[in-house]
């Protein structure tokens, strides 16, 4: 393992195109429950399954229920961020660090200071009126009762990407542009298994592919590194 840390320090310290693509596991440590380990979301029992609460369709059908899941599970205002995060935003500060490219969706890397951050899924802060597209900030979505309601009437709907919808288009070609200019790219808490947010490692053609999760991944024999522990503990000793 101190090998292992020893040369992806090495690599950080030579490189100044590095991209970071990252997961539910970067904010674990943070408080934020991830969704597919033991103790995640998907693993808890519910009415009905998270990933039918978290689709289009049950928000349309049953805005209510959604919206119960939603405040009780999604709200990471009083989360802060852990040493993933602050390291991260130490390293775009460098010039090292050229974009952080997530599938989270609780604004942390924001809140660390990081300035260049691609948000796949959306973000819990950004919330629109389905009928007149009025924005609302999170605070006015988790502390209204019931279903949060626009002035005109309207439903609101936080930006975040559910299932059955399509990824933001500027998001990806983004994400895309950044892997594809990368030298390093660090794959960091996830699974790899949510396409088409998966598929984006395959548009890496750098030199040093760096994979860390607590568990092992289908894209594991394509890295030049695999380390398998906490973040945290990663992180901290960079």
């Amino acid at each position: 393992m101190k090998d292992k840390i020893k040369e992806l320090k090495e690599i950080i310290e030579k490189s100044n195109n590095i991209v970071f693509f990252g997961g539910a596991g970067v904010s674990t440590e943070s408080g934020i429950p991830d969704f597919r380990s033991k103790d995640g979301l998907y693993n808890q029992k519910y009415k009905y399954p998270p990933e039918e609460i978290l689709s289009y369709a049950f928000f349309i059908k049953n805005t209510k229920e959604f919206y119960e899941f939603y405040k009780e599970k999604m709200n990471s205002l009083k989360n802060k961020p852990n040493i993933t995060h602050k390291m991260l935003t130490k390293l775009e500060n460098k010039g090292k660090l050229k974009a952080i490219i997530t599938q989270n969706i609780d604004g942390l890397h924001q809140k660390a200071g990081s300035k260049n951050v691609y948000e796949l899924h959306g973000s819990i802060f950004r919330n629109h009126c389905l009928k007149c597209n009025k924005f609302y900030d999170a605070n006015y979505v988790f502390s209204s009762s019931n279903i949060p309601k626009c002035t005109c009437g309207g439903i609101i709907k936080p930006d975040v990407v559910l299932y059955g919808e399509e990824l933001n288009k500027d998001i990806l070609k983004k994400s895309i542009e950044a892997i594809e200019e990368a030298d390093v790219m660090i794959v960091a808490g996830t699974s790899l298994t949510v396409y088409p947010a998966s598929g984006l490692i395959n548009y890496f053609h750098g030199r040093y592919l760096i994979l860390i999760n607590k568990d092992s991944t289908v894209y594991d024999n394509k890295a030049n590194i695999v380390i398998n522990d906490n973040l945290g503990n990663i992180f901290s000793q960079l």
